[in-house]
């Protein structure tokens, strides 16, 4: 049988035939050549910053102007002129990172952001442009016109380097230089530190289908470790915002991830990639003004999570606030007005069933208490004076006044939460949703008084289901509702103590109203609780969304139940998924090791194809007898000498403290010791896992989670435990 010639085989022959005839000196002329290209777009660069500093500038100097007019043109022209500065700054490290040669002999160049000359043509393209889209998507079997694609390896803007991938070797012309191992591996190749980069010059066809993915709907970007999932939903965010900037930036783009260790890792790839007004959120900073990273032990992380406490925190929140008084009377005239504990929750239900919120209430809960206590009225003399004359005595009253403070106060949300720590209120709210075990536990953690990330989708279940306090315009009396202009106005010290009692003036509330964003990023999805869900889901109600996850790593147990609420919080949105399935974060030796775990302990685990080889094998260490802190220190004193890069040093819930005291004084920022949920989404040159076995007994998902861990180092790999029931 005669086989067809593959004419990608061919072409990738012809390129090595190239590469192996490139001169030192040719390369030279090569940088060269590039590095003047580089130097007019960085003289254009500096030419628009300046041009971008002259503007606000005018800006100012429009104030003087004098009128009001004069003063908004000035606020815009100064706001768009720092929003050009700092996206002109932000892209000035990296500017230009790749050249494609055209069949018709044109060069494009590609960088961070866009750029013309002086006679208005395209200098640079935008990376996130259409024109750019080829960059990524050509390949040796389908060049879509490009006969050599190049990358450019600067340092600031120096060109140091240049990685050719010849895709048509028919077109070339005889003298094209080709020069390099591709720019791909080359990157992998670089130590890492304790932050993500952009990935902009080397994006794969795959990932680049997955970041010019719709706009509307769901995208869900998923796969196995180190296939750039992250990296990949960073850089949609910025395309999204390159090509809709005025809804995207507008509505706001909201990326939320595990932990606040993750948010600083990557917390550096949208600026460099021009990109300056995204928020970025761990779990425990969704709600504004609240920062928080201690988690819960996995028994009552599972209770807060669930999606029980739904429930739960509703009948609370419909329940008296603690030390609220159960009666009130008063002596009216000839009557004694009376009201009982029966009556003051039938009011309390009538309030929430009319005004749905217990803060939105506020307003009218003396008005309520005045009705029902006038129908009580019965004297002769009393209904004669009629009901206007009775509101304004009892808005006069401070006893009736305190009572209405006391009976229906303002409340905040943490302060809400804070009520469930009386076990006798909680067993009453959660009857028949937790075991008295549950209850238990969740008492003693809401009694210790300090806020957990675990705490946070609670706190904001509660703002919504307490509401904002209404508050009246500027101008407006909130006893206006209450009497009749006819009547006698009440004394000042008497308006003045209503006043209090009804309006704004107690505890303010956060704003619940500015919430909502144009678009969702959502990492490490698949960690995600119910409760947690609710949260974000409540931020993107009519946002666009990209989610992003692997759920071989899930550390959340119930599955089924954090999928209704994830299916929820995304509604009936159309959905596009992408999944990824080449590893490029670790070395084939490494990844063999972590799939064999998945392979015997994570069911359907999805397993990328690892694309690199280093010929080291990970090392596993059992130790008997011998001192695990000095073997700890030497271990980590021998990877640390091996990489440039970083070396993570993870350990069980509750050994980091005794470790990091192991290690002693070094660079932390090069070498930190880290629990194994706060690796998720990290990598690093090396990792060092010790007590393997602690952090498999941790949780009904410590299998998962060590797979997490075993993942994260990209050359080296030691293992060191006194026990290694782990393995497979």
């Amino acid at each position: 049988m005669v086989c067809s010639p593959d004419p990608g085989k061919g072409r990738a022959a012809v390129s090595e035939r190239r590469r192996s005839r490139v001169t030192d000196h040719a390369v030279e002329q090569e940088i060269k050549r590039e590095q003047a290209v580089v130097d007019r777009i960085y003289a254009r660069l500096e030419a628009a910053t300046e041009s971008a500093k002259a503007l606000q500038q005018d800006g100012h100097a429009r104030a003087r102007v004098g009128n009001e007019g004069g003063l908004v043109e000035r606020d815009a022209m100064v706001f768009q002129a720092a929003k050009r500065l700092a996206s002109l700054n932000a892209a000035h490290e990296g500017l230009v990172f790749g050249r494609l040669d055209h069949l018709d002999g044109e060069a494009r160049y590609i960088g961070r952001l866009g750029l013309l000359d002086e006679e208005r043509e395209v200098l640079l393209v935008d990376w996130r442009a259409p024109a750019a889209a080829v960059f990524y998507q050509a390949t040796a079997q389908d060049p879509a016109g490009v006969v050599r694609r190049r990358v450019l390896q600067s340092i600031s803007d120096q060109v140091v380097g240049i990685d050719d991938d010849l895709l048509d070797a028919d077109h070339a012309p005889d003298d094209m230089v080709i020069v390099g191992e591709g720019a791909l591996f080359a990157t992998l190749a670089k130590s890492r530190d304790r932050t993500m980069h952009s990935v902009v010059a080397t994006i794969q066809r795959e990932q680049d289908h997955a970041i010019r993915s719709p706009h509307k709907g769901v995208t869900t970007i998923f796969g196995g470790p180190g296939t750039g999932k992250t990296v990949v939903a960073l850089h949609r965010a910025a395309y999204l915002l390159y090509t809709d900037r005025r809804r995207y930036e507008g509505g706001g783009v909201l990326v939320v991830g595990p932990n606040a260790v993750f948010m600083a890792y990557i917390e550096r790839v949208l600026p460099s990639l021009g990109e300056t007004s995204v928020s970025l959120r761990a779990l425990g900073e969704v709600v504004d003004g609240i920062r928080v990273s201690r988690h819960e032990v996995p028994r009552v992380a599972l209770i807060k999570g669930s999606a029980r406490m739904r429930g739960i925190l509703s009948r609370a929140v419909r329940g008296p606030a603690p030390g609220a008084p159960t009666h009130f009377s008063i002596f009216y005239r000839d009557d004694v007005l009376t009201l009982d504990e029966p009556e003051l929750s039938g009011i309390r239900r009538d309030l929430l069933v009319k005004w749905h919120r217990r803060n939105r209430a506020v307003l009218h809960v003396a008005g309520e208490l005045i009705e029902t206590l006038w129908h009580k009225v019965s004297g002769d003399r009393a209904l004669g004076r009629g009901k206007d004359e009775f509101t304004r005595i009892l808005l006069g009253e401070r006893a009736f006044l305190d009572f209405v403070n006391a009976w229906w106060p303002v409340v905040d949300a943490v302060e809400v939460i804070g009520w469930l720590a009386d076990r006798e209120r909680l067993s009453r709210d959660a009857a028949g949703a937790l075991t008295n075990v549950e209850i238990g536990d969740l008492v003693e953690s809401l009694a210790a008084d300090e806020l957990s990330v675990e705490d946070i989708p609670l706190i904001d279940e509660l703002r919504y289901l307490i509401g904002e306090r209404p508050e009246p315009e500027e101008d407006e009396d909130p006893l206006a509702d209450l009497y009749d202009e006819t009547v006698p106005e009440l004394s000042s010290d008497d308006h003045r103590r209503a006043s209090q009692a009804v309006s704004t003036t107690m505890r303010p509330v956060v704003s619940i109203e500015d919430d909502a964003y144009a678009h969702v990023l959502v990492d490490e999805a698949q960690d995600l609780s119910p409760m947690q869900w609710r949260m974000v889901g409540r931020r993107g109600r009519h946002a666009s969304w990209t989610v992003v996850g692997d759920a071989a790593q899930s550390s959340w147990p119930l599955t089924d139940e954090a999928a209704a609420a994830r299916e929820e919080a995304l509604g009936d949105k159309e959905q596009h998924a992408f999944r990824l399935s080449t590893n490029y974060r670790n070395s084939k030796e490494i990844y063999e090791l972590a799939a064999e775990v998945a392979r015997a302990h994570i069911p359907a685990a999805d397993l990328p194809i690892a694309v690199r080889e280093t010929g080291i094998e990970p090392v596993i260490r059992e130790l008997t007898g011998l001192d695990l802190r000095d073997q700890v220190r030497a271990a980590v004193n021998h990877l640390a000498h091996e990489v440039g890069g970083t070396v993570g040093v993870v350990v069980a819930v509750g050994r980091r403290r005794e470790v990091d005291d192991w290690l002693g004084e070094r660079d932390v920022d090069r070498i930190p010791v880290l629990e194994a949920l706060d690796t998720k989404g990290l990598e690093f040159d090396a990792i060092m896992v010790v007590q393997p076995d602690e952090i498999v007994d941790e949780s009904d998902i410590g299998m998962r989670t060590l797979y997490v861990v075993l993942t994260r180092a990209t050359r080296l790999l030691e293992v060191i435990g006194t026990s290694h029931r782990w393995r497979p």
